[in-house]
């Protein structure tokens, strides 16, 4: 539980009007700070919103709580203007890690980036992807030819993961899923699922002729010609939800949906 009763609380919004004015409501009842001063921030959008919170402020160690006033809201609680310190002081915290990526281009120039989600590969032409993969150094799988393959974490296991037909993963598994999309060989491969520590590694196979792109929560780096893939326990989120309503149910109810 938190206690929040005069505790310094941020407001952050989206762009959207429906996010803009209900940061309006809230900050005119109960003020702002700015988010490096904060106790805990209130993040009022939708989930892409909420992964952009989580990166700009995974630096302070500060709470996040956020309220659907986007789409989806897998990552939010639901929108209400009243009750929003007893909800606060109610609420449960989940604490996930990112997902690290190290993105080697066909010029030889790196980029290094985090995803709450996940880390996806995509062929960036008419052509299939052809991609080798290695897990903690050892080839475990010679050549997938695909439209592309991610590696999930079990807060993004509901996200592209789960459309791409891949599991959904409870948050304490400490696993990660590794999932592909539009497969063409082996047609029967159906992905893996790894130990949260392993380490993955892709290796395009003829990157220049099949051209193949990185992204890691929209962060995307063209032309890769290798990325490495592994959990970032250095770095760690920290999700508010209401009782009842957070990750694992969440989850769990996304499977009976």
């Amino acid at each position: 539980m938190h206690k929040t009763e005069n505790k310094r609380i941020a407001f952050l919004a989206s762009t959207a009007d429906l996010a803009q004015s209900a940061r309006n409501t809230f900050v005119h009842s109960f003020g702002d700070c700015d988010p490096s001063a904060a106790e805990v921030i209130v993040a009022l959008g939708g989930d892409g919103f909420m992964l952009q919170t989580l990166h700009a402020t995974q630096h302070l160690d500060v709470p996040v709580y956020g309220m659907n006033r986007g789409t989806v809201g897998f990552l939010m609680n639901e929108f209400s203007t009243e009750g929003l310190i007893a909800r606060l002081a109610a609420a449960e915290e989940a604490v996930i890690n990112p997902l690290r990526m190290r993105a080697t281009c066909v010029d030889g120039q790196t980029q290094t980036a985090l995803a709450i989600n996940e880390v996806s590969l995509l062929r960036q032409g008419p052509q299939a992807a052809k991609l080798q993969i290695f897990v903690d150094d050892r080839l475990r799988l010679s050549e997938l030819a695909c439209d592309g393959a991610l590696v999930a974490t079990p807060a993004g296991s509901t996200a592209y993961n789960y459309s791409a037909h891949g599991p959904i993963l409870p948050i304490g598994s400490e696993v990660l899923a590794l999932t592909a999309m539009a497969a063409f060989r082996p047609r029967r491969w159906r992905g893996a699922v790894l130990p949260k520590a392993a380490k993955v590694r892709f290796e395009v196979i003829e990157p220049v002729k099949r051209p193949v792109m990185a992204d890691a929560d929209n962060c995307s780096v063209k032309n890769v010609m290798s990325v490495e893939i592994e959990s970032a326990g250095d770095v760690a989120h920290r999700l508010l939800f209401d009782p009842d309503h957070g990750l694992e149910e969440r989850l769990i109810r996304e499977q009976f949906a």
